[in-house]
């Protein structure tokens, strides 16, 4: 009887037990599944493609227009159709160019290069993102790896307390109630494992989406640690809009969008066809026929402004104004999520020390306290259930705040476009 008393005192005295080594094997695991979705990630590689793309229209959104070459006969005459009659009759060659307005192609140009800059922060806020999801898939497994190990743990102290109820109900010192809530106590251990084992399945899917896998996961996480990190909320808001892509994405495409409408404003004036030609003429008996160039330029008149171009202009303005509208949007839910992060984070924090040095001290010495009085019949079977019981869900609720904490920093990561760490 009192060795399986003092062999559950230990298991509730070993629950929860810290390993030590474990920070860095997760964090090196944690930086190889980051580096794994940057690469291998489906939306990552499309979004690289992407900005690969917007690279390779700079050059061409400022070349001029290809030249028309053009050959043809000149006034040669319908009814002798000869080249010698007449002295206007030539065989004509002629090259044409057409030259934009100054300024025009500088424009152009910066507005595709605006275009590339913007694809390149989406591409850095893709990024970040898909390593928020890691993180917080990661974390959330861990914490069910943890809870998994908690309720086993648990579970086995439950079955030694079971065993010792058996054994006092054996010999008449207990009552076939407390063997009944033992087992009662057991089976809802083991459903809290089913539900555990219910959800480590769609996390593992959700981890391996972000990584870019086919199969499982088949990733073991370490225990959660606590993350030290003190931040300033002013101070992260300072960094999430010199830092965060998002943001400056769409700072760029407030930029982009001006010069789309000076590029509006600027088809108001003409553009230049510069034509030159070279006509052949053949000598006619003993006179000779000297060959002509020719030199021209035309311009375009943009007359139809009503209809044309006042419409491109007025679009270019709403659409500059719209991105504006836009990122004081974006800026403004930035903002209300920090707030909401930081204060998840301090909670979680402040929770955390609360089960380290308060409740779960607590919930264990009045555990160890239950088990003494339990040996000397001096509290009931029920109440060490519940001291017992007490202390599992101290111990889930300490793993729970810790990932709450880890998945508000990463959080605050995306927001701010920087490593806390």
């Amino acid at each position: 009887m009192k060795h399986w008393i003092w062999m559950a005192l230990f298991l509730c005295g070993a629950l929860g037990a810290p390993r030590a080594g474990d920070a860095q094997v997760r964090d090196a695991q944690l930086e190889a599944l980051l580096k794994e979705a940057s690469e291998r990630n489906p939306d990552i590689q499309s979004a690289r493609r992407e900005v690969q793309a917007a690279r390779h229209r700079v050059e061409p959104a400022a070349a001029l227009e290809d030249p028309m070459l053009e050959a043809g006969v000149l006034n040669l005459p319908v009814q002798s159709l000869s080249f010698s009659r007449e002295d206007m009759t030539m065989k004509m060659i002629g090259v044409t160019q057409r030259l934009p307005y100054p300024g025009k192609r500088a424009l152009r140009r910066g507005v595709a290069e605006k275009d590339a800059e913007v694809a390149d922060n989406n591409l850095r806020e893709l990024v970040n993102k898909v390593r928020r999801e890691v993180k917080v898939a990661y974390f959330d497994l861990a914490l069910v790896e943890e809870s998994q190990r908690l309720a086993q743990k648990n579970l086995k102290v439950l079955e030694q307390f079971s065993s010792i109820a058996e054994s006092r109900y054996g010999v008449g010192q207990s009552s076939q109630a407390d063997v009944l809530k033992a087992a009662t106590q057991r089976a809802r251990m083991q459903e809290e494992l089913l539900k555990l084992g219910r959800e480590r399945p769609m996390l593992e899917a959700e981890l391996s989406r972000a990584l870019g896998r086919d199969g499982s996961a088949g990733v073991t996480p370490a225990p959660l640690k606590l993350q030290e990190v003190s931040f300033d909320l002013q101070q992260l808001r300072d960094a999430a809009r010199a830092n965060r892509p998002q943001l400056l994405a769409q700072q760029g495409l407030i930029d982009r969008n001006l010069k789309a409408l000076e590029v509006a404003r600027k088809d108001y004036y003409p553009d230049f066809d510069v034509r030159f030609s070279y006509g052949q003429r053949d000598n006619f008996e003993a006179m000779k026929r000297e060959d002509m160039i020719s030199f021209t330029v035309a311009i375009n008149l943009p007359i139809w402004r009503g209809s044309k171009r006042e419409p491109r202009v007025a679009e270019a303005e709403a659409m500059r104004e719209q991105a504006a509208t836009m990122y004081q949007a974006r800026l403004n839910e930035t903002d209300a999520m920090l707030r909401q992060q930081v204060a998840t984070a301090e909670q979680s924090l402040k929770a955390a020390r609360l089960y380290e040095t308060a409740i779960l001290p607590q919930a264990r010495l009045a555990a160890d306290a239950s088990l003494s009085a339990y040996r000397v019949g001096r509290v009931d079977f029920f109440s060490l259930l519940d001291s017992q019981m007490t202390v599992f869900n101290a111990e889930t609720g300490y793993a729970a705040s810790l990932a709450s904490r880890n998945k508000a920093l990463a959080e605050i990561e995306l927001l701010t476009g920087q490593e806390l760490f």
